[in-house]
């Protein structure tokens, strides 16, 4: 008999989506994948160069379970270079995957019946997380007509006294939406005086286009500092995503919890790969420049050819690497929701995307531009052939 905790949530759909794509193209079909929550660039030679050196040193074993010493320290250096926070490595959490990171933050945070409050759209996992750990998922809808911008007075319409977490994800997954620093010292101010937890998901923060800076929440109001877990990791600025590599860092107490539910869990990452890790966060970053500006031109090149479909909508994203048009213009007997379009674009274009459904927003498609442009404008004149048949 399965339990009714896990009963209760369902499967990735962007690792449903993609392992359809992938049986397709096992098949023999020519599927163009947009559904693919990873970047399409290598890990850098230097990182796999490390990871070999690791393999030869013999650093196989066990490591301590928050992680190595080397690499928290490398952690908290790049912290203070990009976002200018310090922090100890005592205040570091290294977990297998930033997902994990995000668990046990949770896992720490969350009690039985303690409300998050969750900006919709949002990313798959956090609802089924919060659920695991016995909280209530409370969405806050962001505004698409101002760029899905998350005000103060949504989330106080929203609040009450079981409000513990606020989960802020920026540059988003989905819509790529990001936060400038006035906006996030307004909701840090509400936080603050709400004594409410926000659990700061910036596994995006290096994949922010157009010249604008990525502003932490911590670095926009200093004293969340004492009610802030950041979140990041290697996958998406590293293409580290199959490393499984995040880190968290907390106030030390909350570090604490979440490395001793860590220790009765996964142990540790894996030691090969944290000490590529280190190599990563020590190392030259010249060629990330280049692929953020290789985003860059992907991003432009996807909204605009979105935009140019006749009853498509497209906001512009500010970072991360996905357009989430609205296509609910299109919606036509059967096709009736981001789903249902979704499936059709799979079989009758080969094209796969992500529905919007998946991520609370049924009107809406998620789609990838990690991948070449190229292969962007062919997926984009199938989508736009296959809607000229509706």
């Amino acid at each position: 008999m399965i339990s009714s905790r896990v009963r209760g949530i369902g499967m990735s759909a962007t690792l449903r989506i993609s392992a359809l794509a992938a049986q397709m193209r096992a098949d023999g079909r020519d599927v163009l994948d947009f559904s693919a929550g990873q970047p399409d660039f290598p890990t850098p030679d230097h990182v796999l160069k490390a990871g070999h050196e690791a393999l030869d040193a013999g650093q196989t074993r066990y490591t301590a379970t928050p992680g190595i010493a080397e690499l928290r320290e490398a952690i908290c250096d790049d912290v203070e270079s990009t976002h200018g926070l310090r922090y100890s490595p005592g205040q570091v959490l290294v977990s297998p995957g930033a997902k994990a990171s995000l668990y046990f933050a949770l896992m720490t945070l969350v009690d039985e019946g303690d409300e998050v409050l969750l900006p919709s759209p949002f990313w798959v996992s956090y609802p089924e997380q919060i659920r695991l750990f016995g909280g209530k998922v409370v969405t806050v809808p962001c505004d698409e007509a101002r760029g899905f911008a998350l005000s103060v007075e949504d989330l106080a319409a929203r609040c009450s006294d079981r409000t513990k977490v606020l989960i802020l994800n920026y540059p988003s997954n989905p819509t790529g939406a990001g936060f400038d620093r006035a906006a996030l010292k307004a909701i840090a101010d509400f936080c603050l005086e709400r004594k409410i937890w926000v659990v700061a998901d910036e596994i995006y923060s290096k994949l922010v286009y157009d010249g604008r800076p990525f502003v932490s929440i911590v670095a926009a109001e200093p004293r969340m500092r004492d009610q802030t877990v950041l979140i990041d990791g290697m996958s998406k600025t590293f293409s580290m995503t199959g490393w499984r590599v995040g880190y968290a860092l907390a106030p030390e107490d909350v570090a604490k919890g979440m490395t001793r539910a860590q220790s009765h869990s996964t142990s540790n990452a894996t030691s090969i790969s944290q000490w590529a890790s280190v190599r990563a966060m020590r190392g030259d970053r010249g060629w990330l420049d280049r692929r953020v500006a290789a985003f860059q031109e992907r991003r432009d090149a996807i909204v605009t050819r979105l935009r140019a479909i006749e009853g498509v909508e497209c906001v512009r994203p500010d970072g991360a690497f996905y357009a989430f048009p609205n296509v609910s213009a299109r919606f036509t007997g059967a096709i009736d929701s981001g789903a249902a379009m979704a499936e059709f674009l799979l079989k009758d274009a080969e094209v796969a995307v992500v529905p919007g459904d998946a991520f609370g927003s049924p009107a809406h498609l998620r789609c990838s531009y990690a991948d070449s442009l190229e292969r962007i404008h062919e997926g984009m004149d199938r989508v736009e052939r296959a809607l000229g048949t509706l």
